[in-house]
């Protein structure tokens, strides 16, 4: 009785190793599918990945080379800039001050200037030029 036993308990614990063994094997396969499909999409993904770094690099050449050429023009202007300010700057600053002194020396009146007379209005201060210079009918 006690062989009986043992075999059908043997008998059950093959069977259940045999169902995962199927299982496994089943596993398996689908996994040695999927890394093939995976190895078959991946070769024309890293073929355009790698075109794409290549024009990548051609782009950032021609950046680099405008970026150069940009610099260039800047130090051209900076150093045109300096060479027109200390050529024309000067002398048009002295034009524009001898113009004003000119300016003002002709529009200065014969007269002398009175002094500046100021009325108190509650508790304020007016200057001259407010008070009583009124037209005349």
């Amino acid at each position: 009785m006690a062989g009986i036993l043992v075999a059908v308990f043997w008998a059950i614990l093959v069977s259940f190793l045999a169902v995962a063994l199927a299982r496994l094997a089943q596993t398996l396969r689908a996994t040695t599918k999927l890394v093939a499909d995976v190895t078959e999409q991946a070769v024309p993904l890293l073929a355009d990945a790698s075109t794409a770094v290549r024009s990548a690099q051609t782009q950032i050449d021609r950046v680099d080379a405008i970026a150069t050429d940009v610099q260039e023009v800047t130090s051209n202007a900076s150093a045109l800039s300096t060479t027109v300010a200390s050529t024309f700057g000067g002398p048009l600053v002295k034009v524009a001050a001898f113009g004003y002194g000119v300016r003002r020396a002709l529009g200065r009146k014969e007269e002398p200037a009175k002094p500046s007379r100021r009325t108190v209005v509650v508790g304020r201060t007016l200057p001259s030029a407010r008070r009583g210079k009124r037209k005349k009918d």
